[in-house]
């Protein structure tokens, strides 16, 4: 069994395809289908089901692709400690980042500055839904995520606050609930509401909120940026509810108002406490740390 066999099947495993691997490890396909092939022939089972169009774990597969991404993992920190010990810090580190978190934190600032301290360290950055980066961090996909946090702490993830911000409606000059200060969640039970995407911490936030009393929310528009939200409840299409900072950004262009409940959007940082962190990782995990400060 080779390392590079175990390289190609996990990168045929997450991206669900022989081409997309291909293009990624940057070999040609048939050679990652003849290592794949002959990792399965040494274990004389079929890792993966190529009957359907896209590529999938068979059972056996499931079984064997954790301890596969372990096993690279274990690698690569062996290279890593091996450099931090000659007083080097090298490899690749990956950063996640919610698809919305629009301009709340200056991520390319900080990316610049890790860079220029760690030129040694090749930089990755995504942007996903928190669900989805917490198992990224989870399985070792990514080093590192600024994820929106609602509810407990995920297993095996240790948070850092950096965000908590009070979400409020915004609305236009037309609406009728212009003019208004403060209004009660409940209020907005018949009101098209104008959203964050499902899997944002945003809007797990207002579903909570307006579960609590006693609604499903009507989401009439979603946009992955806060500021198009506020643009569009500016537009008259609806109540946004969105983090203040962004809707002052807008100026006149909507009238804000306190929500009685004092929901929040909460963001945090966060990386895995279950399993090896590379010297590159725990870099940017401590660098980022310095940089944003706590959230109260």
């Amino acid at each position: 069994m080779e390392l590079r066999q175990l390289e190609y099947f996990v990168t045929v495993a997450e991206l669900a395809s022989f081409t997309k691997a291909a293009d990624a490890l940057h070999v040609s396909q048939p050679g990652v289908s003849a290592q794949v092939r002959k990792l399965e022939r040494e274990l004389g089972e079929d890792l993966l089901d190529r009957s359907t169009r896209t590529v999938q774990l068979t059972s056996v597969g499931v079984t064997v692709l954790p301890y596969a991404q372990a096993a690279l993992r274990a690698v690569a920190s062996i290279h890593a400690t091996i450099a931090e010990l000659n007083g080097l810090v090298r490899g690749r580190v990956t950063m996640g980042t919610v698809t919305a978190m629009g301009r709340t934190i200056d991520l390319p600032a900080l990316l610049a500055s890790f860079h220029e301290a760690y030129p040694g360290v090749e930089i990755g950055l995504t942007e996903d839904g928190s669900e989805h980066l917490v198992e990224a961090l989870r399985s070792g996909r990514i080093d590192l995520a600024v994820i929106g946090r609602t509810g407990p702490r995920p297993p095996g993830i240790a948070l850092y606050d950096i965000v908590n911000e009070p979400l409020v409606a915004a609305v236009g000059r037309k609406d009728p609930l212009f003019g208004r200060k403060r209004i009660g969640i409940d209020e907005l039970s018949d009101r098209a509401l104008i959203c964050l995407p499902p899997g944002t911490g945003l809007r797990s936030t207002v579903e909570a909120a307006c579960a609590a009393a006693g609604f499903r929310p009507h989401i009439a528009l979603e946009a992955a940026d806060p500021h198009v939200l506020a643009q569009l409840a500016g537009r008259g299409l609806g109540v946004a509810i969105i983090p203040t900072s962004p809707a002052r950004a807008l100026g006149m262009e909507v009238h804000l108002i306190d929500i009685r409940q004092r929901p929040c959007g909460r963001l945090a940082l966060a990386w895995r406490t279950d399993g090896p962190t590379s010297p590159a990782a725990a870099a940017l995990i401590a660098h980022a740390r310095a940089l944003l400060p706590e959230a109260l």
